[in-house]
């Protein structure tokens, strides 16, 4: 009983001396003060900052651009535009005209009239197999994308539209 009490009253006495530690320079804890804002190096224009910029010139080894062989997949059956924080994501589902589709992507369509109208237009396309390959069923044939955009691009969008070969669908901003 002596022992353990006069163990709990050393251990009293050493834990309460503790209140210096916390405050010396020796306590790891003090090294660092509190964080404060700082401002930003970056623009608010320069959105990917990590990712080098693309050099126009080509190195000795580099390949030639390989040639586009996509199509336009044959019917848009789904438009979708989903907000995040940074943006959208503009997600779209089609029917190809075959089985064995890949590369589905979205392409935009630049140009400055569209541009003017405040319209965001894409063109669905997709590259098939150098091989014939069966029609399937519908269902066999599905293929889906979904594209970022940022909030600068969006800036005076009124109408995001997306093409294929029979169909477009759009969708407006309320």
């Amino acid at each position: 009983m002596h022992k353990t009490l006069s163990v709990l009253l050393i251990s009293t006495m050493v834990l309460s001396a503790c209140s210096s530690w916390r405050n010396s320079r020796a306590n790891p804890s003090n090294w660092f003060g509190s964080s404060t804002p700082s401002p930003t190096e970056t623009s608010p224009n320069d959105a990917n900052a990590l990712l080098p910029d693309k050099a126009e010139e080509k190195g000795l080894f580099a390949k030639p651009d390989a040639e586009d062989n996509s199509v336009s997949i044959a019917v848009i059956n789904e438009l979708r535009i989903d907000p995040t924080p940074a943006g959208a994501i503009i997600y779209s589902a089609g029917t190809a005209t075959r089985q064995g589709a890949y590369n589905a992507r979205l392409s935009r369509v630049n140009s400055e009239e569209l541009a003017k109208d405040g319209i965001m237009e894409f063109t669905f396309r997709v590259d098939y197999p150098e091989y014939a390959t069966a029609q399937g069923t519908e269902r066999s044939r599905m293929v889906s994308d979904a594209i970022n955009v940022t909030t600068q691009e969006l800036e005076g969008i009124r109408l995001v539209r997306v093409k294929g070969q029979q169909n477009a669908l759009e969708s407006r901003r309320r």
